[in-house]
């Protein structure tokens, strides 16, 4: 079994093992079991934000030069948020790309990604216009914005 395969299949047992680690993490798993470099996260919005009670739906692409490669994620389902870019689910993190270290694993990227939800970065968007209503100061009018995005379009699991 190669290096890659070894190291993805310990995530595995390790995220079965400690299933209510993280009761916002309702899944991760590889989406079949032919394919370890696929996998597929559904995470519920944290309590207390905009994302309150929507469930989102993550892509993850594991590299060939993973853990060395950090994943690719992105979102699936559609969201409003200054770091994540409203067509295509792209992610600005650091994690995901120039933070990225080998002691990062499948499961810590995703408690990062509910991280963010929770404190947006504005200064570097992907979504201007959510940016620019956090950079003027309106908290109401962003966690408004977010709130109908995600009751229109997260209120129900989407796989």
């Amino acid at each position: 079994m190669d290096p890659v395969s070894r190291r993805l299949l310990k995530e595995w047992t390790d995220i079965q093992r400690d299933k209510n680690k993280n009761a916002d993490i309702l899944s991760l798993a590889p989406v079949d079991d032919d394919n370890l470099l696929a996998w597929r996260s559904v995470v519920r919005g944290p309590a207390g934000t905009g994302y309150e009670g929507g469930q989102f739906t993550l892509d993850i692409v594991v590299p060939t030069q993973y853990p060395i490669q950090p994943p690719e994620v992105k979102f699936s389902t559609t969201i409003c948020h200054p770091n994540i870019n409203f067509i295509t689910g792209e992610i600005c993190l650091d994690l995901l790309k120039t933070a990225w270290s080998p002691a990062w694993t499948l499961y810590s990227t995703v408690v990062a990604i509910l991280l963010l939800l929770q404190a947006p970065e504005p200064s570097s968007p992907l979504n201007v216009d959510a940016a620019n209503i956090l950079r003027a100061g309106d908290m109401e009018g962003y966690t408004s914005l977010v709130r109908m995005y995600t009751l229109l379009l997260a209120n129900k699991r989407s796989t």
